[in-house]
């Protein structure tokens, strides 16, 4: 090789799947959803109902998981910002993180903690009874089937 000319890059004397250009893919496609999820998020809970900010409460709140359309809305956008997160976190550790093993052990880290609030996060979207624990002197009382 001449000094003229440029070696080539080391991943190109590997095969198989390039997880680097799929999570860079990820994080465009991700956050262009984002942003359509959040806005959709932000309108219907803000700007739609009567009252505005206002208009959240308990009740708004559980009304609205009670819906299998925005339980989906919010697990989409839960899970794709949790990954978005982790795989953004991930890429900081790579580049700024010396030691082999301490990097390996903090992406092994943020991969632990986004899984877990995914699997949380998702059951309580899942799970929300808004009735679980009402008792008599309760406002929902009335309102509780179980009641």
């Amino acid at each position: 090789m001449t000094a003229d000319t440029i070696a080539a890059p080391r991943s190109s004397a590997r095969r198989g799947s390039n997880w680097e250009k799929w999570g860079w893919l990820y994080m465009r496609v991700s956050g262009v959803l984002l942003v359509v999820l959040i806005f959709g998020h932000l309108i219907s809970n803000l700007i739609i109902p009567e009252g505005g900010v206002h208009a959240i409460n308990f009740a708004f709140v559980a009304g609205k998981l009670a819906s299998p359309f925005w339980q989906w809305w919010d697990v989409l956008m839960l899970w794709l910002a949790f990954i978005h997160g982790a795989n953004g976190m991930r890429t900081i550790v790579n580049d700024y993180v010396q030691g082999a093993k301490l990097r390996a052990a903090l992406v092994w880290a943020i991969w632990i903690a986004a899984g877990l609030m995914i699997v949380l996060g998702t059951l309580v979207v899942f799970t929300f009874d808004p009735c679980l624990g009402v008792t008599p002197d309760s406002v929902l009382w009335d309102s509780c089937p179980a009641a």
